[in-house]
C-alpha cells in the first residue's frame, strides 16, 4: 500500500500542474480575443513536418547529393579507402581537403600538400564555393601552359586538365628512332575527364602535337556557351540540352553535326560529329595494334579497366600474357606507337570531346593514322579520311 502511495501522489500533482497550465492557457486565448495582450500564447497543435521545414540552397544541395561529385563510393574517392590516406599529387582533385590545400586557401602554402590527405573526401561546397578562388587568375597545365581563368572555371580547370601532355612524351622519346622498340618506354596516361584541355586544343597543347602540323585552338562555341558551367548544371553535372536547342535541331550532343564534311570517309553528313570521331578513333586502335605485330614484334592488348591498360599478347591469344598471375605491361613501346596510342587514349578520356572540341580531336586522330599508315604500308589517302 505504501508502495503505491507515492506514485499516486505523482499522478495527482501532475493532473493538477496540468489543469492549472491549461486554465493558464485558456485565459491567455480568452484575452486574446478580447484585444488584449495574452500573459503567454500556445503554440499550434499538429505533427512535425518536415517538408514545411525551409532549408536554403536545398535544391542544390540536393542535385550536388545525387551527382558524382558527392559519390564517395565511386572509385574516384575510395580508391585510397584500405591505405587510409590519398597521396598528396591525387588529393588535389579526389579530396575537397586536397585541393583548398593545393591553392592554399586553408592557410597553407600553395602547391602539392606536404602530406598525404586523409581519404573519404568528395568535392564538396568548400572546393567550388570557396571565397579564395577570386585569387586564383591562372591555373597551369601540364605543358606549362599558364591558363588565365575566372573564379567560375578555376576549380574545373584545375581538376579537368590531365595529368600529362605532348611535351611529357616529346621528352619520353627524345632522340630515339621512331620504330624500334625500347623497353625503357612506358605507356604515358594522360588521366581522365580531361574536358577542360581538350576545350582548350592546340593553346593548351595537352595532346602530342605532331610537327609541321596545325592544330585548332580553345573551342568557344558560341559566346553564350563558353565556359563549363554555361553547358553543364554545377550541382548535377548535368548537361542543359535546351540550351543545345537555341541553335541546334537536336538537344542530344551526339546527334549535333556542326561539319558539312565527312571525316571517317563515310560520306554520311546525317549523323552527329561524334559519330565521326568514334570511327577514326576506332580506325587508329586498329593500326596499332597491326604495328604492334607487324613493326614492334609483340601483339598489343588493351583493357580499359587496368592501369595501365595496353599489355602484352605475345601469342596472340586475346589474353594478356601473365607472370606471377599479373599482366605483363606492354613493353615493346617504340616513338612512334607511343605518341599515337597517347593520342587515341587522349581523345578517349574525355567522354564529351565532341562537344568539347571536335576538330581537335579530329586533328590528333588523323595525324596519328597518317604516322603509323607509312610503316604499315598503307596508302593513307585512299582511305579518304578528312582533317
Amino acid at each position: 500500500m505504501r508502495r503505491m502511495l507515492i506514485p499516486l501522489i505523482a499522478l495527482c500533482a501532475i493532473l493538477t500542474a496540468a489543469g492549472a497550465f491549461l486554465t493558464h492557457a485558456q485565459t491567455g486565448q480568452g484575452q486574446e480575443a478580447a484585444g488584449e495582450s495574452p500573459v503567454y500564447v500556445m503554440p499550434k497543435s499538429g505533427p512535425f513536418s518536415p517538408d514545411a521545414v525551409t532549408i536554403q540552397q536545398n535544391d542544390f544541395i540536393t542535385a550536388w547529393a545525387r551527382s558524382g561529385h558527392s559519390d564517395a563510393s565511386s572509385l574516384a574517392f575510395s580508391y585510397w579507402n584500405k591505405s587510409g590516406t590519398i597521396p598528396p599529387a591525387c588529393a588535389v582533385c579526389h579530396s575537397g581537403a586536397g585541393f583548398r590545400s593545393f591553392h592554399g586557401f586553408d592557410g597553407s602554402t600553395p602547391g602539392l600538400p606536404a602530406e598525404p590527405v586523409p581519404a573519404g573526401g568528395v568535392v564538396d561546397c568548400e572546393t567550388c564555393h570557396n571565397a579564395g578562388l577570386a585569387a586564383v587568375k591562372t591555373i597551369t597545365l601540364p605543358s606549362g601552359i599558364s591558363h588565365p581563368v575566372n573564379p567560375g572555371e578555376a576549380s574545373c580547370v584545375t581538376c579537368h586538365q590531365g595529368r600529362a601532355a605532348g611535351v611529357t612524351v616529346e621528352n619520353a622519346v627524345a632522340s630515339m628512332d621512331a620504330d624500334t622498340p625500347n623497353p625503357d618506354l612506358k605507356f604515358i596516361n594522360p588521366h581522365y575527364a580531361t574536358a577542360a584541355a581538350t576545350m582548350l586544343g592546340g593553346y593548351g597543347r595537352m595532346g602530342y602535337q605532331y610537327p609541321g602540323k596545325e592544330y585548332s585552338g580553345r573551342f568557344l562555341h558560341a559566346r553564350p556557351v563558353e565556359t563549363c558551367a554555361s553547358c553543364h548544371d554545377p550541382h548535377s553535372l548535368s548537361v542543359a540540352e535546351q540550351t543545345c536547342l537555341t541553335c541546334h535541331q537536336v538537344g542530344n550532343a551526339n546527334d549535333i553535326r556542326i561539319s558539312r564534311v565527312s571525316f571517317d570517309g563515310s560520306g554520311d553528313l546525317q549523323k552527329g560529329i561524334q559519330a565521326d570521331i568514334a570511327a577514326n578513333a576506332a580506325r587508329l586502335k586498329d593500326m596499332l595494334q597491326d604495328y604492334a605485330v607487324k613493326v614492334a614484334g609483340v601483339p598489343l592488348l588493351y583493357d580499359g579497366h587496368r592501369n595501365p591498360y595496353f599489355f602484352a599478347d605475345a601469342n596472340g591469344d586475346g589474353v594478356a600474357d601473365e607472370v606471377d598471375g599479373k599482366p605483363v605491361p606492354y613493353n615493346a613501346w617504340t616513338p612512334r606507337m607511343l605518341k599515337a596510342a597517347y593520342n587515341w587514349k587522349f581523345v578517349g578520356s574525355d567522354a564529351g570531346i565532341h562537344v568539347h572540341n571536335p576538330h581537335y580531336a579530329l586533328e590528333l586522330l588523323y595525324d596519328s593514322m597518317e604516322d603509323l599508315a607509312g610503316p604499315l604500308g598503307i596508302n593513307f589517302a585512299s582511305l579518304n579520311l578528312a582533317r
